[in-house]
């Protein structure tokens, strides 16, 4: 009869941490490995912030450029640069304000960029 006292601890999974070393493999609370954080929270990301910038100021400046396309061309260049600062505000007020230098320079970058290919395009018409 083998003796019980040199019997292996056998560990529940929905009572204690369960250990591989120094990794804990599973938790009471969840059963998920210490690496997954099922408590996180959400997070947006930079890339979010101007991605979302680029596509809406390229849809809005697309409508006002074709919308306008019969009125003075000063007044698609203001309208432009209206939108164009409006949704500036709006990308830094979501949260580009702390994001890093790189992703302001590059979503300030492409917001001047799309409105100069609006500008340069209306100013045919002057």
């Amino acid at each position: 009869m083998p003796d019980e006292s040199k019997k292996p601890e056998r560990l529940n999974p929905r009572e204690d941490d369960i250990m591989a070393g120094d990794r804990r493999i599973s938790r009471p609370d969840s059963a998920l490995p210490d690496w997954h954080i099922p408590d996180a929270s959400y997070r947006p990301i930079p890339i979010a912030w101007f991605a979302g910038a680029f596509l809406l100021q390229m849809v809005v400046l697309f409508a006002v450029f074709v919308l306008l396309a019969n009125v003075n061309a000063w007044a698609t260049i203001l309208l432009s640069a209206l939108v164009t600062g409006m949704i500036g505000a709006w990308t830094w007020a979501r949260g580009m304000r702390e994001a890093a230098n790189g992703w302001k320079a590059a979503t300030i970058a492409v917001m001047a960029v799309q409105f100069i290919f609006v500008a340069l395009g209306a100013g045919a018409r002057l």
